[in-house]
């Protein structure tokens, strides 16, 4: 996911602006939202299996006065459903430097630097995009079109070609 690992000359294709970028993170919310009720869903049925198995005791009469009244059961929750849509990013922009929204809108991540982007620079991109405000910063920086997360990890949103876009491509 590096520039020298990739047999493309990043220097070829642009920066990607705002806009675009834009459009990409309203696509992945769409996916992300799938992934989370997919989580949830996987989840409500663990917790079923385990509320008919008897794991949480005798206090509760149904699963939704557990789901509802115990603080660790909504702590649980929602780090397993934030958890796998962090997963999401994650496993998408590790294995091909694009999630379903960037290949839609044929954009890559690209290490600035001359070393590949490890997951160590992944997770600094996650959090210091801010849910996608970190993105604005390209507003205000539209010489270079970095936005915060770039920076801070040292890579690049860019705009690929159609023919470029195409995984076959790729190494």
């Amino acid at each position: 996911m590096n520039n020298s690992d990739s047999p493309l000359n990043t220097d070829d294709f642009p920066r990607a602006g705002f806009l675009r970028r834009l459009a990409a993170m309203v696509y992945d919310s769409l996916v992300a939202t799938a992934v989370f009720m997919i989580a949830a869903i996987v989840f409500t049925l663990l917790a079923l299996l385990g509320f008919k198995l008897g794991w949480y005791g005798q206090e509760f009469s149904e699963l939704t006065e557990l789901s509802t009244s115990s603080q660790t059961y909504q702590i649980v929750f929602t780090a397993w459903t934030v958890s796998w849509v962090i997963g999401f990013f994650m496993w998408f922009w590790a294995k091909g430097g694009q999630t379903i929204g960037m290949r839609a809108w044929r954009l890559r991540l690209y290490s600035t630097v001359d070393e590949p982007v490890t997951m160590l620079r992944l997770w600094v991109r996650l959090f210091t995009s801010l849910l996608g405000l970190g993105t604005l910063l390209c507003l205000f920086d539209r010489k270079h079109k970095l936005a915060l997360q770039d920076r801070a990890s040292q890579t690049e949103m860019l705009v690929l070609t159609k023919s470029a876009n195409d995984h076959k491509n790729w190494r």
